[in-house]
């Protein structure tokens, strides 16, 4: 196995570093003599096309964690960890027939600036800061932290420098705004999808050629039958990777609230969109859907591919963490280390291009929050366009050197940096999207809800993490509970994050119809049937993505 880069992979690498910093520049030196707007700045000011909104995401979606975490979970568990990557491409149809309408129609900027205009300032501020803590502290320090940990060991670049490089690239396309994140992103996922899929295709041929066989094809026909258990969507409860997925879960329960906060109700996202016309808007997560669709070629199967060669012999010592045990995390970068000279580089370009591609997204929705829901409303309400765009570019040079200070304390690496995201994130998810659905179609949600709503997310979630065994809880036949390895009983994620979200609506409607204000809400959205009508192209397109995700469920049930 050859590891580090070889001349021809740092060209391929330079080419890439070139076309995406170039066109970045090119972008930038065309808005440049305009006038700076801090709409242009943040949201593009309606100039991403579909196709542009949909790669973006797609770019700030797919990271280090995906490469590595899915692809290590596709190692451990199969083709199950899927379910997070094709319940997406449904979310997505969802959030943008219901939820893009209402925040285009009501000009909204930031997810803080709808609770202010739907609740009032306190849940706005609350939130806003809940949110910058949790992007720095766990969503930009994750990617930063895993993606130099993945590239130094592909490479054998020191890992410090890595960070630096890795903060100095993503700033430099950040600075620009979201007009220049959006157009690079297109480039970006160009390297990501291509480079993805060669490592695949090399891994499906390594899988073919140990067993006497020939092509991609053929490779997969092997993994089928040498990997049956691997190819299951939905987990039963004897497979030691329930409480991770468990089961049906992950169809009719906390799947969904996982996937429509991200991708409804999560700055970092929707940013992409909000600038856009609503049709341009819809078009873009429709491509984004599809996009999805594709991801676990790309991410999942060659951890698939990695756990058929391990088990025939292949990288036994490379599979192996610092204690001495398997780390599935290794799977990806192992299979990039068999990759030939050129390819490698490709596909190096491809994990360096999803990791910065991130970091700048983040670091933009950071930058967005801080400003106009920070900034401009607490310390300077008169601020110039030009003071808001300056303010901005600081704040994104901030935020990612706090990343590098503190990412080493936060012990990523042993958690794993999928499952730290999914666990830091998981204790708010429930609480924060009953704000926003509520908030969304129910006049009596009032701010009083809102805010027991996003602080009892987190304790009911720790709660429910370690419930007291003498409770009796663990025997309620409503979910499934499975003792770890310390013999404690433990509640699956998905399950929890389930249940917390039932008990954060339910407190909501409690607050709400106790509250004889909200009979006649002035703070209520206006929402009506004619908001969430389609297009046909529209309607043929998603009906394409539900038929397709049918069929995949169908085949790997």
């Amino acid at each position: 196995m050859q590891k580090g880069l070889q001349s021809v992979d740092y060209l391929v690498f330079f080419f890439y570093f070139i076309v995406v910093a170039g066109y970045g520049y090119w972008i930038y030196q065309q808005k440049k003599s305009k006038q700076a707007s801090s709409t242009d700045f943040f949201l593009a000011e309606g100039s991403l096309t579909w196709w542009a909104i949909g790669a973006s995401m797609i770019a700030s979606n797919i990271s280090a964690e995906q490469f590595i975490g899915m692809a290590g979970n596709g190692f451990k568990m199969g083709l199950a960890i899927s379910a997070y990557e094709w319940m997406a491409a449904a979310t997505l149809i969802i959030v943008a027939v219901f939820f893009m309408p209402i925040y285009l129609k009501n000009k909204i900027f930031t997810m803080p600036q709808f609770l202010k205009q739907r609740y009032n300032s306190t849940v706005s501020t609350v939130m806003a800061i809940f949110w910058l803590i949790l992007y720095v502290v766990v969503n930009l320090t994750s990617i930063l932290y895993l993606g130099a940990l993945a590239i130094t060991t592909i490479s054998g670049i020191d890992f410090t420098l890595c960070m630096w490089g890795l903060a100095f690239f993503a700033v430099v396309i950040t600075l620009g705004g979201m007009k220049v994140i959006g157009f690079t992103d297109v480039i970006q996922v160009f390297f990501l999808i291509l480079g993805g899929l060669c490592t695949t295709y090399l891994a499906l041929t390594l899988v073919s050629q140990q067993f006497g066989e020939v092509g991609a094809l053929e490779g997969l026909k092997q993994m089928f039958t040498r990997a049956d258990d691997h190819f299951h969507m939905i987990l039963k409860k004897d497979n030691p990777n329930f409480t991770s997925l468990p089961g049906l879960a992950v169809l009719i329960g906390g799947m969904w609230i996982v996937n429509l906060n991200y991708w409804g109700c999560n700055q970092y996202i929707t940013q992409r969109a909000l600038g856009a016309s609503l049709p341009v808007a819809r078009e873009g997560l429709l491509f984004a859907g599809f996009l999805k669709i594709l991801m676990p070629v790309i991410v999942v199967i060659p951890g698939i591919a990695a756990y058929v060669l391990y088990q025939n012999g292949m990288f036994q010592k490379e599979m192996l963490g610092g204690d001495g045990t398997v780390n599935p995390d290794h799977a990806y970068p192992v299979l990039l280390n068999l990759l030939p000279p050129g390819l490698k580089g490709l596909s190096f370009a491809a994990l360096t291009a999803a990791i910065v591609a991130s970091l700048a997204g983040k670091a933009n929705s950071i930058s967005t929050i801080f400003t106009l829901d920070i900034y401009q409303k607490f310390f300077k309400k008169d601020a110039t366009e030009q003071e808001l765009v300056t303010t901005g570019r600081i704040v994104i040079v901030i935020a990612m050197i706090l990343a590098i200070v503190i990412s080493p304390f936060l012990g990523i690496d042993k958690k794993g940096g999928f499952d730290f995201i999914q666990e830091m994130t998981g204790y708010v998810s429930p609480g924060i999207f009953a704000v926003f659905l509520l908030g969304f179609f129910w006049k009596r949600a009032n701010s009083a809800g809102a805010m027991v709503a996003t602080i009892g997310s987190v304790v009911i979630s720790l709660i429910l993490k370690d419930f007291p065994d003498w409770t009796g809880i663990y025997d309620a036949p409503i979910y499934s509970s499975f003792l770890d390895s310390e013999g404690k009983h433990i509640i699956p994620f998905l399950d929890r994050m389930a249940i917390t979200f039932v008990i954060c609506v339910l407190m909501m409607a409690i607050l709400g119809l106790a509250d004889s204000s909200t009979k006649e809400n002035p703070k209520a959205l206006v929402v009506d049937a004619s908001m969430f009508k389609t297009t046909q192209g529209f309607a043929i397109g998603a009906g394409a993505i539900i038929t397709l995700l049918v069929i995949l469920y169908a085949t790997f049930w």
